[in-house]
């Protein structure tokens, strides 16, 4: 047996050190470090792994492997056209969020098709069992145990086939050969390495709750982020039913992909037109009110833009943005008093994203520039006008990727109008949508008026 290693992790970035010192010399953050013993493995354990023979990589690019419906469209499409054999998932988010719930409706969809095991750590059977009877789930062939040792877990998981294996939580786990506590460094680590082993030896796909800190990232190291294939947030704003789930690490699919639920008295519901949430506006046009198309992963969104201009008393006007970056507003004020000749250093300038989306595309400067005009005019753009440009410092228009789905995607919702960068132009016309291209900032003012 090989002499176990004493070293010193730290809980903010995972990295580890022979000595312990206050300051991290990885991440530079202070008393982060806490002293682990490595577990006793022998030599043969030490070089045995996921390792095996070589193979042709021509050969084992060509095997498609089947994917697993979860029973949610939208998350299928987040996770890239469903659950991959052998993939290892990791869900964060806020405490009471539907977490739980959703891997729940998940498993039990899972159950009707392939033995699937749902550990959990946090409740009892029974209390998950009524969860289940409140969700409405078909009693069905899903296997559930309270267990916090990944050793037993795994060990039934092997004893019932299980294809998917849902965890809840990881920061409940423990390994026995790790002297720590549930949920500390060592022991996420260790715990994790060991359901991401399970996972590529056996072909299980493997779905892990795991806890948010107040900064809403997910607890422990950032080591957990790197181990795993998928990592998904779950998002919502205080008070809203509604829930966005986004991909932000996928080895299997697009990046930034989301998908969108409700909460509701049977569990969550998916939400197949989030356009028809974000663009609920009043039936009289307003100023300062203003629609743009968003692109999230591979979908397109109608998302209404509201911006407020006032007079401020103030000696600095407050610049205040709602899911929009401030740095941006800022130089988009900047752009409109240098090139268009509109002064706003006296007003108090307010954006706000509906719904709670955050933008983080340059797509919607344009919509905000159009936005920021009529409120400050106090002339309302038409109800049926959508508009999508990049806003340069020199106050060009720059064109966005996929210019011409946008497009289509607005007509789908019954605009008629559209202004766009000269570069996004549709090559043929496109049914049901009049589309003006314009070149800079005041050709752009000029066309909404």
């Amino acid at each position: 047996m090989a002499k176990p290693r004493t070293a010193f992790v730290c809980s903010a970035c995972g990295a580890d050190t022979p000595r312990w010192a206050g300051q991290c010399p990885a991440c530079g953050e202070w008393n982060t470090l806490a002293s682990f013993t490595e577990p006793r493995r022998s030599g043969t354990a030490r070089r045995g792994g996921l390792a095996t023979a070589p193979q042709p990589i021509a050969a084992v690019a060509g095997q498609e492997e089947a994917r697993l419906a979860t029973g949610f469209a939208e998350l299928d499409r987040v996770l890239g056209g469903g659950l991959a054999p052998g993939s290892v998932t990791l869900i964060g988010g806020d405490p009471g969020i539907g977490k739980s719930t959703l891997l729940l409706q998940c498993a039990a969809a899972l159950a009707a098709e392939l033995p699937v095991l749902y550990a959990t750590g946090e409740e009892s059977i029974r209390q998950v069992a009524e969860r289940a009877r409140r969700l409405g789930l078909p009693p069905g062939t899903l296997a559930v145990v309270a267990e916090t040792s990944v050793e037993r877990i795994l060990e039934l998981a092997g004893e019932s086939a299980a294809r998917a294996l849902v965890v809840d939580s990881i920061q409940t786990m423990s390994v026995a050969a790790v002297e720590a506590a549930p949920g500390a460094v060592t022991q996420l680590r260790e715990s994790t390495a060991s359901l991401v082993r399970h996972a590529k030896a056996t072909g299980t796909a493997v779905l892990l709750i795991g806890h948010v800190t107040r900064e809403g990232v997910i607890a422990g190291p950032r080591v957990l982020e790197h181990m795993v294939d998928t990592v998904l947030y779950f998002e919502s704003d205080s008070g809203s039913r509604f829930r966005v789930i986004r991909a932000v690490k996928n080895r299997f699919g697009a990046v930034n992909e989301i998908g969108v639920f409700a909460m509701e008295g049977q569990g969550l519901r998916e939400v197949r037109n989030p356009s028809a949430i974000f663009l609920s506006r009043g039936t009289q046009p307003v100023p300062g009110s203003a629609v743009t198309v968003a692109r999230e992963g591979t979908r397109q969104m109608l998302i209404e833009v509201q911006a407020l201009v006032d007079e401020s008393a103030l000696a600095n006007p407050r610049r205040v943005a709602v899911g929009f970056e401030s740095n941006r507003v800022a130089l988009l004020l900047a752009v409109l008093h240098r090139h268009a000749g509109v002064a706003l250093a006296a007003h108090d300038v307010f954006v706000n994203v509906v719904g709670g989306v955050h933008l983080g595309e340059t797509a919607a400067d344009l919509a905000v520039i159009a936005a920021l005009a009529s409120s400050l005019d106090g002339r309302p753009l038409p109800q049926d006008l959508v508009l999508f440009g990049e806003v340069g410092l020199t106050g060009e228009i720059r064109p966005v990727p996929y210019g011409e789905e946008r497009l289509r995607e607005a007509a789908k919702h019954g605009f008629r109008r559209a202004v766009v960068a000269r570069a996004n132009a549709p090559r043929q016309p496109i049914e049901g949508i009049a589309v003006t291209s314009v070149s800079g900032i005041r050709e752009a003012l000029t066309a909404l008026n």
